[in-house]
């Protein structure tokens, strides 16, 4: 009896420990999204290697593409493009898109958040849906901006009015800085 009792925990410990790892794996390998030791649908923490990738992450990417689903974070180092739901942390590469939410630092030749964009964005343009933070770069956007500053060649924030709103918002549009508190 002690004998079955024992193989029986044993076996539920493993099937347990085997369930929990499969949840997340420390490194993916990647020609294609397709073509990787793991699918996309499993969650990489450690450092994912590829030509192109997409997982979960929270990982260290390097690769030609990354792309980063759901909820990532991590360092995306990307030769041509970086691409996210949402994520959190860096992003540099050329191109650097994320659908939702950035966090963190975006480095790029285009920097593109659809939704909030809360840190600093450096590139030649930089978009943001919702600023917080600031931006760096030849041409500066923000749909809106809570608390954001712009530095650049041209820089705007269509939410701000013609100098009414002085000193918590600039104009629309100012070249060298803008800004919106």
């Amino acid at each position: 009896m002690k004998k079955i009792f024992f193989f029986t925990c044993l076996g539920i410990i493993m099937a347990a420990a085997s369930v929990a790892m499969a949840e997340s794996k420390p490194v993916q390998l990647s020609l294609t999204p397709e073509i990787a030791i793991f699918d996309r649908n499993t969650t990489i923490e450690g450092l994912t290697l590829g030509i192109w990738s997409e997982n979960p992450q929270k990982a260290f990417a390097l690769g030609f593409v990354n792309g980063s689903s759901g909820d990532s974070a991590g360092f995306s180092l990307g030769v041509l493009f970086n691409y996210a739901d949402s994520y959190k942390g860096v992003q540099w590469a050329p191109v650097n898109y994320t659908k939702v939410d950035f966090v963190g630092w975006q480095s790029a030749i285009v920097n593109y958040t659809e939704g909030s964009a809360r840190g600093l964005q450096t590139g030649l343009v930089n978009y943001a849906g919702n600023l917080t933070g600031l931006q760096l770069g030849v041409v500066n956007y923000a749909a809106t901006a809570n608390s954001g500053v712009q530095i650049g060649i041209i820089n705007l924030i269509p939410q701000n009015e013609w100098f009414t709103g002085f000193p918590s918002e600039l104009a629309p549009g100012m070249i060298i800085v803008n800004w919106r508190f």
